[in-house]
């Protein structure tokens, strides 16, 4: 059964005593609403937790009761950087003035010793209900998984606030969160158990010894950075009284900016090991006495804050942090102990015990390293069996009602996640990625490229362009329905994060910043639009074949459809012949704007030629699979835009000689090409707009930079009135573009590619016409340097130049636009 928080007080510890009249005159004057006399003021302890002193206060006065919780820091020598109340002050504040995330309100901190002996803070008091014991006895099994599946949720509303927009920014640092508490805590063992205080355990320092060597390299890059509970378990949540939904977050005194998952490892502790305070030895976890009915296992509850988070599956990184939560909790009980020797224990004599569960937890932090799975390599599927993708639509720290296209907190994370990665990692390998395109070595890959995109796989941002319906006919195509079969690849999320085509639009937008970005992720052209092909319309064996290694990201694919002897915008004109003999097809032609041929790792290409001359002329064209290493496949030349050939990807002018290939690579059957390739210009297409979006916002960004730093004529460019209403008629119309671009996604996902085909049109022109405008103020503001390679404006100009003929002609969109405006003036 649960305690009520009233409960679980008791009379104040004597070393735990206080002036009482300083505290009442305290609060009267800095508390809103406390009396200012009072028939009654009883102050008792909360026996609970072993950290800060924490007290209940009540107030009597005219027949009604006032209660408030005061916390405080201990008395005595403390450890420093310990007991920081302030701190707590701090972020309860900023998450109940900004965020949902329930916490309990504060209404004044006082950092006068002189007041009560140590500085403290008052709070509401919460009547609720608290799980001490995980097993959740005396409650029914359904609603053991509902009070479990409410605390992942809460969790990864908690690990969602935006902590800049909400003043945490400051916090404390996001990156080499683990690194650093390893080093801390291990230095405060060491400060617990020196000379005259407890005994050192030698495992301790094995145990150190491999967390420093293990550590998870996103942890380095703070890609799982942000806001940190640090003693997120079930008993420090409190629960509404008679419904089974949290109203409180409790006891903050570790929080800070780190590694979220730490979070999460501690809170599956339970799982791992028991803890009871009145026990002389450790437990042994649910996994090993039995999970109670209703409560799910541990990967079923990690499942659940994955989805609710966004997070990637952490199957390879689990050792680690379990075992880091252990090695943190071993040195914490460890300095509770040292209190409790020093009569200065908040928990009194409950923590007499703690000595002994720190050595407890030390042991099975080595004995959980020592296993040889900990995890299966996939998720459970809970979530996903019960909900859709993509149907919260609130944001963390974000105002309800802000907006129609308000990403949801799913989302939200991912575009810090693709943001802070692109930061650390994409930009400043920007030159030397173009160098390298621009040496001898132009035509091999980067090996740093191949890092980051293994380093993307791990952080959960891997083929985030996959719709979520498309992963589900890879799952049934692929894995016969079988979610727990995997790929031979290291890493989860090989089929995305589960987004709808407007979710990705967000992530999209980022990633177009930077030209080398997409592939980095997976992202990139053509494969995202081959890779979809396939899904649609491709055979078992071929995905297999062609579609696996594809979003391993272990090979490339090109698209050959543009020829040189013809308009290729119109299909029908296409000449490249598909003849039929016996089992196979021979293909005799030429192609060229094949993007993505040039690429050492390109395997694989899908071609568009006639099957049949004298078919209707709709129903001529067909796709093929080309292996591009056949016999009679010839790479004749790279070709270049505005001089950039963009080595090592390329764009292509190849001859097909009389190229075998076998009858299985046709794609649907013959004279289906053009019924492919409407298919395939809906999403896979669509990404160009959206990567435009994040195109024009780079420019707008090194615009006002170059404008607030750059003097002409006396003053900033930036104090130019020529110059101000320029850069904002960009901004009015990035803004309108943008609108248009999410719409026609959010169309794509509700009405399909047919009814959402004018609003894609409308987008395909909008979209690089209006980058093209903001790129274009930007090269200008910076003089003969935009028009360098010293930036990345010359290199986005031209791409998104390209993109008006390559996207398909402006003509094109128009005339698709025109008619359905007649069409919907004679209705």
């Amino acid at each position: 059964m649960a305690n009520r928080t009233g409960d679980l007080v008791e009379a104040v510890q004597e070393a735990h005593k206080l002036d009482v009249k300083a505290l009442f005159d305290y609060a009267s004057a800095h508390v809103p609403g406390f009396p200012l006399s009072a028939s009654k003021f009883i102050l008792s302890q909360f026996g609970h937790g072993q950290s800060n002193p924490t007290y209940l206060m009540e107030v009597e006065t005219g027949g009604a009761v006032k209660r408030y919780v005061l916390r405080k820091k201990p008395p005595g020598k403390l450890l420093h950087s310990a007991h920081a109340v302030e701190r707590e002050f701090q972020v309860l504040k900023a998450l109940g003035d900004n965020t949902k995330v329930p916490v309990p309100k504060v209404f004044c901190l006082c950092n006068d010793p002189t007041v009560i002996g140590t500085a403290f803070y008052i709070m509401e008091y919460l009547e609720g209900r608290i799980f001490v014991d995980p097993k959740l006895p005396g409650i029914a099994p359904e609603r053991r998984r509902v009070i479990y599946q409410a605390t992942a949720k809460l969790l990864a509303s908690l690990h969602s606030a935006n902590i800049d927009a909400i003043g945490l920014g400051n916090y404390g640092r996001r990156d080499n969160y683990c690194k650093r508490q390893i080093e801390r805590w291990f230095k405060q063992y060491l400060a617990s158990t020196s000379e005259g205080k407890p005994e050192r355990n030698p495992k301790m320092f094995e145990l150190v010894d491999w967390l420093r060597k293990n550590i998870p390299p996103e942890d380095s890059s703070g890609a799982t950075g942000g806001l940190v509970h640090g003693d997120f378990r079930i008993d420090n949540v409190v629960f509404h009284p008679t419904e089974d939904r949290v109203i409180g977050i409790l006891d903050w005194e570790l929080s800070t900016l780190g590694n979220q998952m730490c979070d999460v490892a501690y809170s599956c502790m339970p799982y791992i090991v028991q803890i009871g305070l009145e026990t002389e030895q450790l437990g042994n976890g649910l996994e090993l006495i039995g999970i109670p009915e209703g409560i799910p296992s541990q990967a079923e509850f990690l499942a659940e804050y994955c989805f609710e988070a966004g997070k990637a599956w952490p199957v390879s990184e689990w050792k680690f942090y379990i075992a880091f939560s252990m090695f943190r909790g071993a040195s914490i009980y460890t300095g509770v102990y040292n209190r409790w020797l020093m009569g200065n224990a908040s928990g009194g004599k409950r923590a007499e015990h703690t000595g002994t569960h720190a050595n407890g937890l030390i042991d099975s932090a080595l004995a959980f390293i020592a296993r040889k799975t900990v995890l299966p390599e996939r998720p459970p599927s809970v979530s996903r069996g019960r909900r859709q993708y993509g149907t919260e639509n609130k944001v963390q720290g974000l105002p309800e009602g802000s907006g129609r296209f308000v990403p949801s907190k799913k989302v939200q994370e991912l575009r810090n996640r693709l943001i802070k990665f692109m930061e650390d990692h994409i930009y400043p390998m920007e030159n030397e990625f173009s160098k390298r395109a621009q040496s001898d070595l132009r035509w091999t890959v980067h090996p740093e490229e191949e890092k980051l995109k293994e380093l993307a796989k791990k952080e959960g941002l891997w083929n985030l362009w996959l719709p979520f319906d498309s992963a589900a006919r890879a799952k049934e195509l692929i894995f016969n329905g079988n979610e727990n079969a995997h790929f031979d690849y290291a890493h989860d999320r090989l089929l995305g994060a589960g987004l709808s085509n407007l979710e990705y639009g967000y992530l999209c937008e980022i990633m177009g910043r930077s030209v080398w970005a997409p592939q980095i992720f997976n992202c990139g052209a053509p494969d995202t639009g081959n890779m979809e092909v396939l899904l649609r319309y491709g055979t078992k064996e071929q995905l297999h074949e062609w579609l696996v290694p594809l979003l391993e990201g272990k090979i490339r694919s090109g698209f050959a459809m543009t020829e040189p002897q013809v308009a290729s915008s119109d299909a029908t004109n296409i000449e490249c012949s598909i003849k039929r003999q016996g089992d196979s097809y021979i293909i005799n032609g030429t192609k060229w704007w094949t993007s993505g041929a040039m690429d050492p790792r390109c395997r694989i290409l899908i071609l568009m030629g006639k099957t049949d001359f004298t078919a209707p002329k709709h129903k001529q064209q067909s796709m093929i699979l080309v292996d591009i290493q056949t016999p009679g496949v010839c790479i004749k030349r790279p070709l270049t835009v505005f001089g950039f050939d963009d080595a090592p990807h390329g764009h292509a002018e190849i001859s097909f000689q009389n190229v075998c290939v076998p009858a299985k690579n046709i794609l649907l059957g013959e004279g289906r090409g053009f019924e492919i390739a409407q298919g395939r210009l809906g999403p896979g297409r669509l990404h160009h707009c959206m990567r435009l979006i994040g195109a024009a916002e780079r420019g707008m960004q090194l615009m006002a930079q170059r404008a607030l730093h750059r003097k002409t004529f006396g003053k900033l460019i930036a104090q130019h009135g020529s110059f101000l209403s320029d850069i904002a008629k960009c901004r009015v119309e990035l803004e309108q573009t943008r609108l248009l671009v999410l719409e026609a996604a959010d169309q794509l996902d509700r009405l399909g590619n047919k009814k959402a085909r004018g609003t894609i049109a409308m987008a395909k022109v909008a979209a690089p016409n209006m980058a093209l405008k903001v790129l274009d103020m930007a090269m200008q503001v910076h003089g003969a340097a935009g028009l360098s390679s010293d930036t990345v404006l010359a290199h986005l100009w031209a791409t998104t130049r390209t993109l008006r003929i390559a996207d398909g002609p402006d003509e094109v969109h128009l005339g698709t636009i025109a008619k359905l405006e007649l069409q919907r003036a004679k209705l």
